[in-house]
């Protein structure tokens, strides 16, 4: 996947400046996909030349203008392509991986001590989509259509991350560490 289709399927959810991509990514969309705030911006520049987003000013007062993109038909018919294209399984690489399997061949205790804050921060992650889930998503079974994908795409993070501290505590607990 390109950073383009990150952006089309934002912009089809609703039209938005580059700040406000920026903030989407932050917020949920870099759960799963990272940009960078000048990575946004270029690609867009590069996606509007293409003829697969549209841009609008909206004057602001007080502050500067704001450029908002749009999803072009062009863009829609790029993006329905993609989606219909199938996807190759997504090579894991963790770093995380490499220093559990290879912790027998340095100084075990502090690569315990790397693994528990692993665990640690991922589980907090784990808690903040619990959260999200329960915030916006109470009646599961109500849902439809955008809002039934974006729970669906939430719940897999939720069962990764829970699949991925359940792992992590093994590993710990297996090497005597007391894990939450």
């Amino acid at each position: 996947m390109a950073l383009e289709h990150a952006l089309l399927v934002s912009l089809s959810e609703q039209p938005a400046s580059g700040l406000e991509l920026n903030r989407r990514f932050e917020r949920s969309i870099g759960r799963f996909w990272q940009a960078t705030h000048q990575q946004i911006y270029r690609v867009l520049t590069r996606m509007e030349a293409a003829g697969l987003v549209a841009s609008h000013t909206v004057e602001q007062h007080g502050t500067a203008n704001k450029k908002v993109y749009r999803v072009t038909p062009a863009g829609t018919t790029f993006l329905s392509t993609w989606l219909a294209e199938p996807a190759e399984p997504e090579p894991i690489r963790s770093d995380l991986a490499v220093k559990m399997r290879g912790a027998s061949f340095g100084d075990i205790e502090r690569v315990l001590d790397v693994i528990e804050r692993a665990a640690e921060e991922h589980r907090q992650r784990l808690e903040n989509f619990r959260a999200m889930c329960a915030r916006n998503y109470p009646d599961p079974s109500a849902l439809s259509g955008l809002e039934l994908d974006q729970y669906l795409v939430l719940r897999g993070g939720i069962l990764g991350e829970e699949s991925y501290v359940a792992g992590l505590r093994e590993y710990l607990t297996a090497h005597g560490r007391e894990t939450p």
